[in-house]
């Protein structure tokens, strides 16, 4: 089970021109909007990557207008792992669980989760909040991490098991988000 004071949310390379010819674009950033604003609520930290932004743009606006002050980390792996930067960031949270969304599934996607799962680390894949330029390599990418060792949740499956009761104003607050 995931904890609050145990999990990152890590947001792979949800970018401008990518993000927009994923399969169900529209569904993933709804998801991972949602999931950054639960993930405020809870105190959760949230790490942001971006995947060559010179060549593919920056993260997609609708979700860095949620996250101010919080510079995604630049890097040219396809793996987030392959960034000292991105490990430096990641091993300061001292977080083991890791809460994992983003594009291409397939490829930098799958590649960070394999890592993290190499170096020690709880890989929780968002499969409503993952995608890859087609349903196919989407759903090749879920089956191969899942296979590497990651648990698969979803978004509200996510946020419900981070809140784990029903009662108090972050109760409200989560309610509220996941009905939007």
């Amino acid at each position: 089970m995931i904890t609050p004071k145990q999990t990152l949310f890590l947001i792979i390379d949800v970018q401008g021109k990518l993000a927009k010819t994923v399969f169900q674009s529209d569904v993933i950033e709804t998801n991972i909007s949602k999931l950054v604003r639960a993930c405020q609520v809870l105190e959760i930290p949230i790490v942001v990557t971006e995947q060559y932004p010179k060549g593919l743009g920056h993260t997609i606006e609708p979700i860095m207008e949620l996250l101010p002050g919080n510079d995604p980390v630049e890097k040219l792996s396809f793996s987030c792992c392959g960034t000292e930067d991105f490990m430096k960031k990641l091993r300061s949270f001292k977080r083991n669980d890791i809460l994992v969304a983003g594009v291409e599934t397939h490829v930098c996607v799958y590649q960070t989760s394999v890592e993290l799962i190499d170096f020690g680390y709880n890989v929780h894949l968002v499969t409503d909040a993952v995608s890859s330029r087609t349903e196919e390599n989407k759903k090749l990418g879920i089956s191969c991490i899942e296979k590497a060792g990651a648990s698969l949740t979803s978004t509200e499956m996510a946020v419900f098991e981070l809140l784990r009761v029903a009662e108090g104003d972050r109760f409200k607050a989560i309610s509220k988000i996941v009905k939007e």
